[in-house]
């Protein structure tokens, strides 16, 4: 966590002379509250997206924390390397601008705060302010100085592949199936964009309300495959081709094991927001160092 730097300087008088003294200045306390509101309010602009800064904001806590490999403990929100090139272009990370300069607003009221704090705080505030579970949420995250820790790029999922790069992704950060699948019901809110990623279309006609219609849509409806502009396909359904899946989450539907949680949070929206409170809080917290004692918030929501 990034502290206040300085010392302040006073003189000690005797009777032969003054010496200058320094003494470390306190840390400065940061109001996590007051930032967590000031995210809050920040949220809703009927000019960008679906009226909603929250699922791009959940988009950037997710990807810069999912760049975890447990082996060798590096990657995560620690550090918070997408500041940087070459990290900030991976392709999975475009447009994802648009959330850090948001969140740099906030940063340059609290310096104090780190990034890496800043931009999972900002996805622990969008989750809950478009009607998800409570996530615990707790400081602690240290930022780099330079650009030396910033992850290859290929560690986060690819829309386009199959179950078992699914896989090897999420086991690579130390999640099983069950959280897989409750993370990947994150897509609940948001939409893709061509000039993004290649695909388009939100997940379900409500995609800046956090529930489990992502379930019941995959579970519930037909799909149909569409070729697109940019020379890659997706599963639209056949009722209503605006909303869309990802080839990959098709793919997982269709593995017995991936299955069986796609129906459960289907019918249990309890149940997907209790198991994706618990995943998503790992995820964020991924190769971060806390100390003994760090503090941890549940934060009320504001808006919703």
């Amino acid at each position: 966590m990034t502290a206040l730097g300085g010392a302040a300087g006073y003189y000690y008088h005797n009777s032969e002379k003054s010496i200058k003294k320094d003494i470390p200045q306190k840390e400065k306390a940061i109001d996590y509250e007051k930032i967590y509101k000031e995210i809050a309010d920040m949220l809703e602009d009927e000019d960008y997206d679906d009226g909603s800064y929250g699922p791009v904001l959940f988009r950037l806590s997710w990807h810069c924390s999912g760049t975890y490999d447990k082996k060798t403990d590096t990657g995560g929100s620690n550090g918070a390397t997408m500041r940087f090139l070459p990290e900030s272009g991976h392709g999975a990370n475009k447009g994802l601008d648009v959330a850090r300069n948001l969140l740099d607003k906030v940063h340059a009221k609290h310096p104090e705060i780190s990034y890496g704090d800043l931009w999972t705080l900002g996805g622990v505030c969008a989750v809950q302010e478009m009607g998800g579970p409570t996530i615990p949420w707790r400081p602690g995250r240290e930022d780099a100085l330079t650009a030396k820790q910033c992850t290859p790029d290929g560690r986060l999922p690819d829309g386009m592949k199959k179950q078992d790069h699914i896989r090897e992704i999420f086991y690579r950060m130390g999640f099983n199936d069950q959280e897989i699948v409750a993370l990947v019901g994150g897509h609940t809110v948001g939409r893709c964009h061509l000039d993004r990623s290649g695909f388009e279309g939100p997940w379900n006609e409500a995609p800046t309300i956090f529930d489990n219609e992502y379930f019941t849509a995959l579970v519930e409806r037909e799909w149909v495959k569409k070729q697109l502009p940019s020379g890659i396909w997706q599963w639209v359904a056949k009722e209503n081709p605006d909303v869309m899946m990802l080839p990959a989450e098709i793919y997982m539907y269709n593995d017995k094991e991936f299955r069986k949680y796609f129906e459960l949070y289907a019918k249990d929206q309890d149940k997907f927001f209790e198991d994706f409170a618990k995943a998503y809080k790992k995820l964020i917290e991924l190769g971060v160092h806390f100390k003994d004692g760090d503090k941890e918030y549940k934060f009320k929501t504001v808006n919703v």
